[in-house]
């Protein structure tokens, strides 16, 4: 009797699962069928896109795979790729609706595996997140590129990695050194970046060296398109009222997530509307349901927890198909940041340990990922 094992999202954690399951354990396990649901039909490696915004540094293929290509080595009756969006899931049903071009599906699964992520909070106009289609992603990229390419003056808004990121990929192309100057400027709602992290100080001195213009505490209360295209940035002030309101040519907001976990019966969330997962990840108030990556937020997003967490559910999914006990996701010892600045330099540390940033060029600046891209999408990684 077929076992059917629906993954819902087709990025990072989504896709390492669905490869996991079909090289590991659908070898051993003949009736096993994977389903993998994502909204994309391409796998966007999001963590390139604060360098993909930049006209002329990224092709398309960096940071944007088919999906369904990658799996093309498995037997045809084991996989399954849908493009469509989860709708509701009903846990004790066992079933999955999912919204498809036409219509609607019900699918109906022995295990489930919950991998959507999160999206900007918000706003939809910015593309650090896997928030729509290929095609709608692909015309949002072109757009920011036309923006970024046109502007003199841009507003960065939020200051924690990816603002801090944005602020660097644009400042390393158009600062102080280049013909093409632009005005960078990076809003922190804290007086120190990166929420005053230890690393703070070091990332602010390679943004001050790259002529980006720091401002903190400078909390934004609001953004509006102007009739001439710029956009009214307005701060609020320190009685929580409108403040000093500062006039862009591009507004680049980067503050927030919001988990894409709406589908989900509220047992199997946090109060954060994160799922709430055990020490197997598996959800709590469910049976057969795991969760990884950003849409557990445990203890934060991040690109290595959510490979360890991947990992960790896929072989506990594998453990409870053939009678096993499951194990506890081990994700790394110690807390782990790493911040590019730009395409030569970073600041990071490894728990209290701060790393040079030559190390942090070499691990994460060099290429944010994108030559491990390929093997991700093919497995070949796994």
């Amino acid at each position: 009797m077929t076992k059917t094992v629906v993954i819902l999202g087709g990025a990072f954690a989504g896709v390492q699962v669905a490869h996991r399951l079909l090289k590991y354990t659908q070898p051993q396990v003949k009736d096993l069928k994977v389903i993998l649901v994502s909204k994309n039909s391409h796998f966007y490696w999001n963590m390139a896109s604060v360098r993909a915004i930049v006209p002329g540094v990224l092709k398309e293929e960096q940071y944007a795979r088919p999906i369904a290509a990658g799996f093309t080595q498995y037997p045809a009756e084991a996989f399954e790729f849908i493009v469509g969006v989860a709708e509701a899931v009903d846990t004790a049903g066992k079933t999955v609706k999912v919204t498809v071009a036409g219509g609607d599906r019900q699918l109906s699964y022995d295990y489930l595996v919950v991998a959507t992520g999160t999206r900007n909070a918000g706003t939809v106009d910015v593309p650090w997140k896997n928030n729509g289609t290929h095609e709608e992603l692909a015309a949002l990229m072109a757009e920011t590129q036309k923006k970024v390419q046109a502007a003199k003056h841009i507003v960065v808004a939020g200051a924690g990695a990816t603002g801090v990121e944005v602020a660097a990929e644009l400042a390393f192309e158009y600062g102080s050194a280049s013909a093409e100057k632009k005005e960078i400027v990076l809003l922190s709602a804290d007086k120190e970046i990166l929420g005053g992290d230890s690393i703070a100080g070091n990332a602010a001195a390679e943004l001050r060296k790259l002529g980006v213009t720091i401002r903190g505490p400078a909390r934004v209360a609001s953004a509006r398109a102007l009739p001439d295209g710029k956009t009214e940035v307005v701060l609020q002030g320190s009685d929580g009222s409108e403040g000093e309101k500062i006039v862009t040519d591009l507004y680049l907001p980067t503050m927030g997530v919001t988990p894409n976990t709406e589908f989900l019966p509220a047992e199997t969330l946090t109060a954060a509307k994160f799922v709430d997962v055990d020490e197997f990840y598996a959800a709590r108030g469910a049976e057969h349901v795991w969760a990884a990556g950003d849409a557990v937020w445990k203890p934060r997003g991040s690109f290595v927890l959510t490979d360890k967490q991947a990992a960790g559910v896929a072989r506990n999914v594998d453990a409870v198909i053939r009678g096993r006990p499951q194990a506890p996701v081990k994700t790394i010892p110690i807390d782990v940041l790493m911040v590019a600045t730009g395409r030569s330099r970073g600041a990071g540390r490894m728990g209290p340990i701060k790393a040079f940033s030559i190390m942090v060029y070499m691990i994460k600046g060099k290429t944010l990922g994108t030559d491990k891209f390929p093997a991700w999408v093919d497995g070949s990684n796994f």
